[in-house]
């Protein structure tokens, strides 16, 4: 470098630092005389989330959920226009592990062309739950997209309220969470109910589980399956307290609890200790109930998925569902180093857990649902290619009802009323415009799975195959979703009877486009 320019740069270097040291003295001395100017710093630090979401981030910077897909959300549950105008702004070609879609020139079906064609289509489960196991209630889902566990406590009463109404106008499942089911959740929707470590619901007055109870909570509301809850993907592994503050009177006699006490969930179970005693659990709970039975897991060491699937296929005993839920879940709040660092995300656990079944030769006996970011149609549609029968949305369904994503969950301080105890915040939602909200975002997300299944010539998004998405891993290569996961040619699609059953009820419901009129010299 010549000597003028060094010594340019040398002098714009210590000016610099001088710049850089004169300027913390005035920050040292402002906030030493004015004690309010350094608290204001926390003010902002406080309201960084909102300022970055409306003011500063970009489409798709913001986390978990970026700005366009909270668009998206928030369009779909008004039915108001929810496409996007001007081309993608995601970098396809520089993003690594990016899925893309691949349609077909030509297939079985024709997507059709009217914006809210399959709007009002249910879209069943391909599978029958239950019927493998010939348990007595077993039932086909009426919808392939499903209200996840989030629980009265964590949810307000109007939020609960709101998703249950919701899902009764949807056709859809509702699941309970495990804080039990309130009378929030008893306004037309039907229920999933989940049992957790503290059996909340369906316990004694010690703690302990009670059949009896279970059996009775069973007959007075509408529900239509029993999934115990082994672990969630916010909080792998950890049991959970809703704090003294939270427990009203309602809450609980709704999960049977003291009121004003902190109200502990266990991190393990009482009524098993191993895999072989769990399953002696799932058959208990299903011959005194008749209703099908399923586990709940995020995914950590395969060991135990080993241990259920070796146990299933050698004493014909075995859970009816699979629910995996990815480590990027989040409904629960949680210790930071859980949400970042514990179980596997979505993909990876599912598809290790369903290549165990399949091997197993089971995967056709069990129905498989996935949770975790999977309320938006192109992480949807990767799941059903790896194998997903249904999936469960949680915080979609709360950005439908009116969440802004503020993350004050775990501080009772949710702006909008969806995550709070608080009567005052509670009031600002209104359920029954909540729950039109609901539904309106569930049948629309239903809408564009079939649409992309039709793009793929294909009348369900449960006959998607791994071969139909591959996955970018830079500018000039991608590879196929199945060699990606590792899986074997007919992996990840229903059996050949649940194929034609469902193609079957599809062709009968779902609308489909065509061409235009053909000429006189048309071919073929």
């Amino acid at each position: 470098m010549p000597l003028l320019p060094r010594a340019a740069a040398a002098g714009l270097s210590a000016l610099a630092a001088v710049a850089v040291r004169d300027l913390l003295q005035r920050e040292h001395t402002l906030l030493r005389n004015f004690p309010v100017v350094g608290h204001a710093r926390y003010l902002l630090e406080s309201i960084g989330p909102e300022l970055r979401q409306y003011l500063v981030a970009g489409n798709n910077e913001e986390r978990p959920f970026t700005r366009d897909q909270r668009r998206w959300v928030y369009a779909s549950s008004k039915r108001d226009n929810n496409y996007f105008a001007f081309g993608t702004d995601n970098d396809l070609e520089y993003t690594a592990g990016y899925p893309v879609i691949k349609h077909r020139t030509f297939g079985r079906a024709v997507p059709a062309t009217h914006v809210q064609a399959g709007q009002d289509v249910s879209l069943p489960c391909a599978k029958v739950l239950g019927a493998a196991r010939g348990r007595a209630g077993a039932f086909r889902p009426p919808s392939v997209v499903n209200i996840s566990a989030m629980s009265y406590g964590s949810l307000s009463g109007a939020a609960v309220e709101a998703l249950n109404r919701g899902a009764a106008l949807a056709g859809c499942l509702h699941n309970t969470g495990e804080g039990g089911v309130s009378r929030y959740h008893r306004h037309g929707g039907e229920l999933v109910y989940q049992i957790g470590t503290a059996y909340f619901g369906c316990r004694d007055e010690h703690g302990r589980f009670d059949l009896d109870k279970l059996k009775d909570l069973v007959a007075s509301a509408p529900v239509r399956a029993l999934e115990i809850k082994l672990s969630q993907g916010a909080k792998p592994g950890l049991g959970g307290v809703l704090p003294a503050a939270k427990v009203s009177a309602e809450i609980a006699a709704t999960r049977g609890v003291r009121e004003g006490v902190d109200c502990i969930s266990p991190s393990r179970h009482a009524e098993f200790s191993d895999t072989d005693s769990l399953l002696d659990w799932v058959e208990l709970l299903a011959a005194e109930t008749g209703l099908p039975v399923g586990i709940k897991s995020a995914v950590g060491d395969m060991e135990f998925w080993d241990e259920l699937t070796g146990l299933m296929a050698s004493t014909g005993r075995g859970v009816d569902f699979v629910t995996i839920d990815g480590g990027e879940g989040g409904t629960g709040a949680a210790p930071l180093i859980f949400t970042d660092s514990v179980s596997l995300p979505f993909a990876l656990g599912f598809s290790r857990v369903h290549a165990t079944f399949a091997r197993a030769g089971l995967a056709d006996d069990v129905v498989f649902i996935g949770a975790g970011k999977l309320g938006l149609p192109d992480n949807a549609v990767v799941a059903f290619a790896l194998g997903c029968d249904m999936v469960n949305v949680g915080r979609e369904a709360m950005l439908a009802i009116g969440c802004i994503q503020a993350q004050k969950c775990h501080t009772d301080t949710c702006p909008t009323g969806v995550a709070t105890q608080n009567a005052w915040l509670e009031h600002g939602l209104d359920p029954a415009l909540k729950s039109t909200r609901a539904a309106n975002y569930i049948s629309t997300l239903r809408r564009d799975l079939l649409k992309v299944a039709e793009a793929c010539g294909v009348e369900h998004p449960g006959l998607i195959d791994t071969d139909s998405v591959e996955v970018l891993t830079g500018r000039t290569a991608s590879r196929p979703l199945r060699e990606v996961y590792g899986y074997e040619p007919g992996w990840g699609l229903p059996s050949a009877e649940d194929r034609a059953a469902v193609v079957a009820l599809m062709t009968g419901e779902a609308p489909e486009g065509g061409s235009a009129p053909p000429s006189e010299d048309a071919v073929g």
